[in-house]
Parts: C-alpha cells; structure tokens; sequence
C-alpha cells in the first residue's frame, strides 16, 4: 500500500488489521505524496507542501506511519528504504517470519511528484550521518565512525545525541536497542533530521498470538465441551420460549 492508501484511504482498515493482530504483511511504500494519482499531497506530506491540493501549501501535521502502527497496537514495527539492497531484504525476512501483523514502512522516493524528499539521509554522502541502524542488543551507534549515539537525558524520557569520547562520554552510557521495548520504539520514531538521525531497521517485535490463531483456538476449546444429550440439549441450552397455544 502506498502512505495515502493506507493513511487515509484504508486507514480503518490498516487500524483493525493491526490492532486484531490479522496475519498479513503489510508494506507502506511512504513517498509523502499521492504519487499514482496526480501529485496531491497526502497524510505524511510535510507542512507547507505545495501540490495541485494545497497550490497555498498544505497546513495539515503529517502522520507517522511507524508511529500509528504503534499506537494500534501493532506487534511488528519496522523501517527501511527502497535503496537499501542489502538492509530491505533482511528487513522483509524478518517481518515475513513474523506470525500476526508486520508493519513495515518503506521509504520510496517519487521521482514524478516529489522528488529527492528524502535525500538528506538517503544520499550515499549524508547516509553515515543521518541514519540510525538499528539490532537487538547493540548499542544505538551512528557516524561515518559509528561516534555517535543516542542516551537518555538525565532525569528525563527524552533522546539526545552525543559523541563518544567528547566531555567524557563513554560507550557504557548509549543505549541499548530493545526491540521488545515499544516505549523505546516510540522514541525512536519520533527522531527526525537535521538533529537527530532516522531509525531504521526492526524498531519493535514482540510476537503475541495472531488473530487467526486466537480464533481457531477458540473453537477448539468450545468443541471439546462436547454438551451432553447432543444436538437437542444444545437447542435447549440458554435462553428458551415455550409457545402455547
């Protein structure tokens, strides 16, 4: 699905999907655009965007894909970029492995409508800089020379970037991805540049049973309380009339 599909379009039914857990993997190719129409902004368009809808700019706040999927309940959330052949495969086999809902946002650039909107951490040459790869258990490190990383403020829930080495920072204090974590994920895609980097890779995964799953267990368990007298003591069973004449 594209951002407008999901987002609006479909937005009821992306919101269902993954708060019932369905098992589906669900890929929103995010172009910040209605790029399959005729350009018109959409619901992760920035503020200000000019498009044959919004010729004034658009004065609407943009959704973040990763961001709704959490807060639906979503049990995989994931991020990667079209341009990334190595980084998006490896993402796709995790959410394909994933039983229940995987939710992955791809960024995708439309060369049509709205082009180069996110080459200031796409660019091979701002990529080190600008992109947080993330992996369960490891520290949150980025950098031409992974230098840089991502702490707690003290006394505080809130990320800040700091260099390893500069006024005594030590590797000990970055945080530690926990993608079991859906407080952490929650901060994580929120980070957006020119502060701070984007977080890619698998941002939150903590598996519970799958609607499906959930359903086909439910009749399993009513078949084995098998009701005695068969048949015509279940019709009996419950609320009941006697009709008289």
């Amino acid at each position: 699905m594209g951002d407008g599909d999901g987002l609006s379009i479909g937005g009821n039914h992306l919101l269902h999907a993954l708060r019932r857990n369905v098992d589906l993997n669900i890929l929103l190719f995010n172009n910040e655009v209605y790029g399959l129409t005729k350009g018109q902004y959409s619901p992760t368009s920035r503020t200000g965007q000019i498009t044959p809808s919004s010729p004034f700019g658009s004065v609407e706040r943009p959704v973040s894909p990763c961001a709704f999927a959490l807060g639906a309940g979503a049990r995989f959330v994931a991020r990667s970029v079209d341009t990334l052949t190595q980084h998006l495969p490896e993402t796709l086999k995790r959410a394909h492995g994933h039983r229940g809902a995987s939710f992955v946002e791809i960024f995708q650039n439309c060369i049509v409508y709205n082009d180069n909107v996110f080459a200031h951490f796409t660019e091979k040459e701002t990529a080190a800089e600008h992109q947080l790869h993330v992996a369960h258990g490891r520290p949150l490190l980025f950098g031409k020379n992974a230098s840089k990383g991502l702490r707690l403020k003290p006394g505080r829930l809130e990320l800040e970037v700091v260099t390893v080495g500069d006024d005594g920072v030590t590797a000990d204090e970055l945080l530690r991805h926990d993608e079991t974590d859906r407080m952490l994920a929650t901060l994580l895609v929120s980070l957006e540049p020119p502060a701070f980097p984007v977080a890619l890779g698998v941002l939150y995964c903590d598996p519970a049973p799958s609607f499906e799953a959930s359903v086909h267990g439910q009749i399993a368990a009513q078949r084995e309380k098998k009701p005695a007298g068969g048949l015509n003591a279940l019709l009996r069973q419950g609320y009941t009339w006697t009709v008289s004449a």
